[in-house]
């Protein structure tokens, strides 16, 4: 795995880790650990411009600051590429937590040139770069300016680079790649892909949840939900699309390459063209695969979910956010009713698969009520897996131009942290919101009607990993316990 030569490397991709901030006592044996995908999606990249490139995740291994700019130091490249991403779009600005510390650290072993990327960075370029002391924020995509940076570092020559962020100016913006085919496949050979796990709800029925797998079919979302920034790093709302064929060999080489069963497809958006996502089922169907994906309700017929059943998808990630009608189209979720979803979600079980709902307290306009009305909802509904999540303002989103006030520190932003710190409502503080959150994590999962049909679904062994999980206690250390819910 990796170049054979380290202190030849031109660039080191780094992923930064703070798991265990993020995630507290969930983050050893709960949570996912994913493949890299924009590292190694960036790593591929300027390897296939001609550069030397090696990529270290330090999430993977539990690395701090230190040791992780000790093997940054090793491979003594021209470029250090600090990517700031997330197992989704909320997750990266918490990892923003650790990087002003990696970034000192780096410098301190000898490093000269870093510099970051991810949604983050993109969403907020000169304050990362005044509070990180960075050389460079690469904002968007990034593939163009990657490239071009090398290039100007490895032979010194000076170039006006779109969409590089430094201390002296404001860039133009880069353009986006121009078609997703050009890039090559992810550099997963640089990763020890054996090592990644999937969640452990994408694994009930004693599936191992070892090895796992990530793939993008597509960029960007044509939606605008106020709570997601996720077209932060695409620039502009939309979608593009890479070729079914190119999607089928990636998975086609992860499966047989590296023995994936478990597999994430990364899109907002997957089923919304129907003739992508036939191309891209008939060419794996073959394959004994574990997959779920993100769906929305009104982008669901029975056609489409017959397809997903027989390429092995199992599971679908879908967001209610609210029991509110009212609460959800004021933040731009789609004008369905409680009705609609009711609906959809029979639809999706009838049709053999699994469902693992969102829902958001907290959005504008909360109330106690309406957070009741939600969970009532939530337990209605009776879905094989339900994440709650408090409202943050992420950076790039509307929520965040909208806020009166924001986290007062990027740890803040976790959901699972020590350090939470949700929005206000004009109703509700965010310590309330907190406080109920974590009461309707404990309601749900309890539930002898929720155990009992887990129980009959996935077996009884099921039982045992729920109650696991409903042994951590999340810490919440800015909480006032005093607030009744």
């Amino acid at each position: 795995m990796g170049d054979t030569d380290l202190s030849m490397t031109d660039l080191v991709v780094v992923r930064p880790n703070n798991q265990k901030e993020m995630y507290g006592p969930l983050s050893a044996s709960m949570s996912a650990v994913e493949p890299p995908l924009w590292a190694a999606l960036l790593a591929a990249h300027a390897r296939g411009l001609g550069y030397t490139v090696s990529i270290i995740d330090a999430q993977l291994h539990g690395w701090n600051a230190e040791w992780t700019a000790k093997e940054v130091a090793l491979r003594n490249p021209i470029l250090t590429l600090i990517v700031v991403s997330g197992n989704n779009p909320t997750a990266s600005t918490p990892v923003m937590s650790c990087v002003p510390e990696l970034v000192t650290q780096i410098r301190r072993f000898g490093t000269k040139i870093i510099a970051l990327a991810g949604l983050h960075p993109s969403a907020l370029p000169e304050q990362t770069l005044r509070e990180t002391g960075a050389d460079f924020v690469v904002q968007g995509e990034g593939f163009y300016t990657l490239g071009y940076l090398l290039t100007a570092l490895k032979y010194d020559k000076v170039l006006d680079l779109k969409g590089l962020w430094r201390n002296n100016g404001i860039p133009q913006p880069s353009p986006n790649i121009g078609s997703l085919d050009a890039l090559p496949m992810p550099a997963w050979d640089l990763l020890p892909m054996h090592l990644y796990q999937a969640h452990n709800w994408h694994c009930f029925g004693d599936v191992p949840r070892q090895p796992y797998g990530v793939v993008y079919t597509s960029f960007g979302c044509p939606f605008e939900c106020s709570f997601c920034n996720i077209n932060t790093l695409f620039g502009k709302r939309g979608i593009r699309y890479r070729s079914p064929e190119l999607v089928v060999d990636e998975i086609r080489h992860l499966v047989e390459v590296y023995g994936v069963k478990n597999l994430k497809i990364m899109d907002e958006m997957f089923l919304l063209n129907k003739e992508h996502v036939e191309a891209i089922c008939e060419g794996i169907k073959d394959y004994d695969l574990n997959i779920w994906c993100y769906a929305r309700v009104d982008t669901l017929d029975a056609a489409i979910l017959d397809l997903l059943v027989g390429a092995g998808f199992r599971w679908l990630g879908i967001g209610v956010e609210s029991g509110s009608d009212e609460i959800r189209q004021k933040v731009h979720k789609g004008k369905f009713s409680k009705q609609y979803i009711r609906q959809a979600f029979d639809y999706v079980r009838k049709g053999g698969l699994y469902i693992a709902a969102n829902y958001i307290f907290g959005l504008p306009d909360e109330t106690p009520e309406s957070m009741q009305e939600t969970l009532r909802f939530a337990k209605e509904l009776n879905t094989e897996y339900a994440n709650f999540y408090v409202a943050m303002p992420y950076p790039g989103s509307k929520l965040y131009e909208q806020a009166v006030k924001v986290p007062d520190s990027w740890a803040g932003y976790a959901q699972l942290s020590e350090d939470t710190q949700p929005m206000d409502t004009r109703y509700l503080s965010g310590d309330a919101i907190l406080k109920f959150r974590d009461k309707a994590f404990i309601e749900y999962f309890s539930r002898p009607e929720y155990q009992s049909m887990m129980a009959q679904t996935f077996g009884p062994t099921v039982i045992d990993k729920i109650d696991e999980m409903l042994k951590f206690k999340v810490i919440r250390g800015r909480m006032d316990e005093s607030i009744k819910v």
